[in-house]
């Protein structure tokens, strides 16, 4: 039987909330940012970050859609005009209307810059270049890249819960923006429209109390399963509410995953993508290779990942190696139960691998 989530401990009522930082940020320009690119080249086996780059540029230049209140001609030059512009403007409420223009914005460009949607190849930057497509997880990078560039905070959040209330198993990503009046939104390229009211996310989450110093708590900060709260008839994020419980978290006491978790993600969808592979309706020897191959990175990446080490056990699994099988899929049946939320495919394979011990 599959371990229940935890029981959250009670928050109190008087103790201010906990900002929680997105852990290694990454804006587009960085060190961080290029690493991502440059994993997608290195698979490629040709071409570098620099392509991308250039092709970013070229797209900004002619998509004649501006960052607001720049000219629209240089995208490094515009991200950075902008940072101090936004920087100079006092008051809470003056930055969280122009946080949303951006959003606005970076939809839009992003949207239009990458007209066709992939599955199986848009989550590749050099994929973006040849093809002009894009998918879930590249998008919101990208948005989330260009808002932090600019001075905004954002970072991406995976979606089990949609805005219908279909579930998945971290099948969708989203831009996570915080805004200055404490509020949030949810901004999602592949809706129409900007801001979007997804009903259950993986975030980083205060967790719960570690010690107190000087009468301050100190919180962890993890991985958690929360339902967003919105403000009647709006997209707007007022608080969030942790899986199976009542105990509401403030907007500063969430954000978005960590660039472990990010470029972890990346090399999930390779592995998750790879034809013949671990979710294909005709697998082979040489695709579930390619599928542990690019899993392995994706759990080394992120240990704490469990999609990741959840699919990695499953191809474990299907290979035959059913006591490497057992073993990641007890890790990710953990993973999943501390964070708040077990999907209902892992314990179909936790009983495939507790039949084949019992047949032995």
């Amino acid at each position: 039987m599959l371990s229940r989530p935890p029981s959250h401990p009670a928050r109190s009522k008087n103790a201010p909330p906990t900002s929680t930082r997105a852990a290694a940020p990454y804006p587009y320009g960085s060190a961080a940012f290029a690493e991502l690119v440059a994993d997608s080249y290195s698979v490629a086996g040709e071409g570098s970050t620099e392509h991308f780059r250039q092709w970013l540029r070229d797209a900004y230049r002619s998509a004649r859609h501006p960052i607001p209140g720049t000219a629209g001609r240089n995208l490094d030059r515009d991200l950075s005009s902008k940072r101090a512009a936004l920087a100079a403007l006092s008051g809470p409420a003056r930055r969280t209307r122009e946080d949303r223009r951006l959003a606005e914005w970076a939809h839009r460009f992003i949207k239009k810059a990458i007209p066709r949607f992939s599955l199986d190849r848009g989550y590749e930057f050099h994929n973006v270049v040849k093809y002009g497509e894009r998918q879930c997880l590249l998008q919101s990078v990208l948005i989330a890249g260009l808002l932090q560039a600019i001075g905004s905070d954002a970072g991406i959040v995976m979606v089990y819960k949609n805005d219908k209330g279909q579930l998945s198993n971290n099948g969708h990503v989203v831009v996570l923006l915080r805004l200055p009046n404490g509020t949030a939104l949810l901004v999602d390229a592949s809706d129409a429209t900007p801001f979007v009211k997804h009903q259950g996310l993986l975030v980083r989450a205060a967790d719960a109390t570690l010690r107190s110093s000087e009468a301050t708590a100190l919180r962890s900060t993890e991985y958690q399963y929360v339902s967003p709260v919105y403000e009647r008839g709006s997209s707007t994020i007022s608080r969030f509410l942790p899986a199976g419980t009542r105990s509401g978290l403030a907007v500063a006491e969430v954000s978005g995953l960590d660039i472990a978790f990010v470029r972890s993600q990346f090399w999930y969808y390779r592995g998750e993508r790879a034809p013949a592979g671990v979710i294909a309706s005709k697998r082979n020897a040489a695709g579930l290779a390619a599928s542990r191959k690019y899993l392995e990175k994706s759990v080394e990446a992120c240990p704490g990942n469990s999609l990741a080490v959840y699919m990695l056990g499953r191809t474990l699994l299907y290979q035959g190696d059913i006591q490497g099988a057992r073993g990641l899929l007890t890790r990710a049946n953990q993973l999943y139960s501390r964070y708040g939320w077990v999907p209902d495919g892992l314990e179909d394979a936790l009983i495939a691998v507790q039949a084949h011990r019992s047949s032995m």
